[in-house]
């Protein structure tokens, strides 16, 4: 990894966990239902989605500290997204970030319930935001709800349940993960690139490398889930197979594949080479996301 990516993880990362337990522990609820939310959220986890959101502040020098409260909503989220994947009607996945799914701990009813906590408590985070624009905040909710919503992962999540079995094309293919696994990529750096208060032209070529690396990021899952291990990725490897799923390798092969991920890669650099942002932290998290193993 490169060595100041590095540093800038170890720095942030315990601040979005530190901002994350903040916010569970503000909530009046059921005990059994905080215990699940923070049991997921708790598990680990790399948190690319919010340390990109953090990146883009950090490259257009704003105080990533601002940016906190956001990239805690942006994990919740994700995290809600792995909890009901998991269920029996969706993934039926027993394992994730190699401890026991919630469900396997909390049972199905408290697992969905949990999800469905976390999901509603992001809005109200970003509702009460007090030291953003209420423009801004308007439109971080906005672009959030159809991100996660039936435009972006939700939708997605629905055409690859329909896809199990399918054959499908590239085009095909690619339109479940631009929603399923990059519709909340692109929500994290374009959210940064708001409270950034960014130009329209370097917003949009932020969004193009978001779009990029939404997909590498998905290639390179699928890529992970044929070469890597149970014990090594934290949950169930070669599960695409079991579901019977359309990917990346079994449609073009593992060498085109391969090459696939390359091709959006350098399509991410082009884009940060746009607004003068090549060799920038962005730069390195496209690379990390290329050369993870998990």
């Amino acid at each position: 990894m490169d060595r100041i990516l590095k540093g800038f993880i170890e720095l942030n990362k315990p601040l979005v966990e530190k901002n994350l337990k903040e916010h569970i522990n503000e909530i009046a609820g059921p005990s059994i239902l905080k215990q699940s939310m923070w049991y997921s959220l708790n598990a680990g986890g790399k948190r690319i989605r919010p340390l990109l959101l953090l990146a883009v502040l950090k490259v257009f020098d704003k105080k990533e500290g601002e940016g906190l409260p956001v990239a805690s909503v942006i994990e919740m989220l994700h995290t809600y997204s792995l909890i009901h994947d998991d269920l029996p009607c969706i993934d039926n996945d027993d394992l994730r970030r190699g401890e026991a799914a919630n469900h396997k701990v909390f049972g199905e009813a408290v697992a969905t319930l949990a999800g469905n906590a976390l999901n509603t408590l992001c809005f109200g985070i970003l509702a009460r935001m007090q030291h953003i624009s209420d423009k801004n905040k308007i439109e971080l909710i906005d672009l959030l709800s159809k991100a996660a919503g039936v435009e972006g992962m939700i939708g997605g999540q629905i055409l690859d349940i329909q896809a199990e079995g399918q054959q499908l094309t590239l085009s095909e293919l690619e339109n479940i993960h631009i929603n399923k696994t990059g519709a909340l990529l692109r929500f994290s750096v374009e959210a940064g690139a708001i409270l950034a208060d960014t130009t329209e032209e370097q917003r949009a070529a932020l969004r193009a490398y978001a779009y990029h690396i939404g997909l590498a990021f998905q290639i390179k899952d699928d890529l992970l889930d044929i070469n890597g291990t149970t014990e090594t990725l934290g949950k169930t490897a070669g599960k695409d197979l079991i579901n019977d799923k359309t990917t990346y390798p079994a449609l073009l092969g593992l060498k085109d594949a391969e090459k696939k991920l390359q091709e959006h890669y350098t399509y991410a650099i082009e884009a940060l080479e746009q607004i003068t942002m090549k060799d920038s932290l962005l730069h390195a998290f496209a690379k990390y996301i290329l050369d993870r193993n998990k």
